[in-house]
């Protein structure tokens, strides 16, 4: 099993830039998007349909051309939850999930705190966010949640720690509360395997950041602690340019 997860900073602008060519070629059971910036009725879904992802689910922010979340799949999913059914997480379409035999796979878009108002929303996100999972938890055992949850987890994940230190996505408050929700149930899949450092998934647009490798880790597929011995490999890919994010691999064995 391939999930995939992808910030693509709008779905038809990465589209024109050559997204499903490449997603043909990577050809994951399930990719997760973030940040789709789209409404369904905006898009060809025909694009997705002829490349074997007949099984695609969208959930939009209210607010055109902002946010969203989606996720495209090569199975069937037994159940799909649009939401978390909490009115201001569920305004700016950040969670989408689809449940399968074995597991349960989210796609998740955590808001990130630009100014002292978002960064009290995300605050608040985050609290309300853990609390859903912990109930979800007793529903499911076996949850993925790939995303982009804007927070990097250690100095290891940031190129300037020093410097970043008072920023948000860095703030001691946020890499704690990450701490926390990894310790309640679940693996940051990609460090299971890896301890490199300088190993992003975002970079700014502004001063060649990314051809400098001047980025940050904020994007994670969190795994459940009971699918640990499921865990094949994981992977950042960070020659893919869509975005200004890249896509995050993970590949479990059921």
């Amino acid at each position: 099993m391939k999930i995939i997860s992808y910030n693509v900073n709008g779905i038809r602008a990465a589209i024109n830039k050559g997204f499903i060519d490449w997603l043909v070629r990577e050809n994951p059971d399930v990719i997760c998007l973030q940040e789709i910036k789209a409404l369904k009725s905006q898009l060809d879904l025909d694009l997705f349909n002829k490349v074997g992802y007949i099984h695609n689910y969208w959930f939009s922010a209210q607010k055109k051309g902002y946010s969203g979340v989606a996720i495209l799949s090569r199975i069937k999913p037994i159940h799909v939850e649009y939401g978390t059914g909490i009115e201001s997480m569920d305004y700016e379409g950040r969670n989408l999930r689809l449940d399968f035999n074995n597991f349960s796979v989210m796609s998740l878009y955590l808001p990130s705190g630009t100014n002292i108002d978002r960064l009290q929303h995300k605050l608040e996100y985050m609290d309300m966010f853990h609390d859903y999972i912990n109930s979800l938890k007793s529903k499911i055992s076996n949850l993925i949640i790939a995303g982009d949850y804007n927070i990097c987890h250690r100095a290891i994940d940031i190129h300037d720690p020093i410097r970043n230190k008072n920023v948000s996505g860095f703030l001691p408050v946020e890499r704690i509360w990450l701490q926390t929700f990894m310790d309640s149930g679940f693996i940051d899949s990609f460090r299971f395997f890896s301890d490199l450092p300088n190993r992003y998934s975002w970079w700014s647009y502004r001063a060649n950041s990314r051809s400098n490798n001047k980025g940050w880790r904020i994007d994670y597929i969190m795994v459940s602690d009971s699918l640990e011995k499921k865990l094949v490999n994981a992977k950042i890919l960070d020659d893919i340019h869509h975005s200004d994010h890249c896509p995050i691999l993970v590949r479990l064995k059921f």
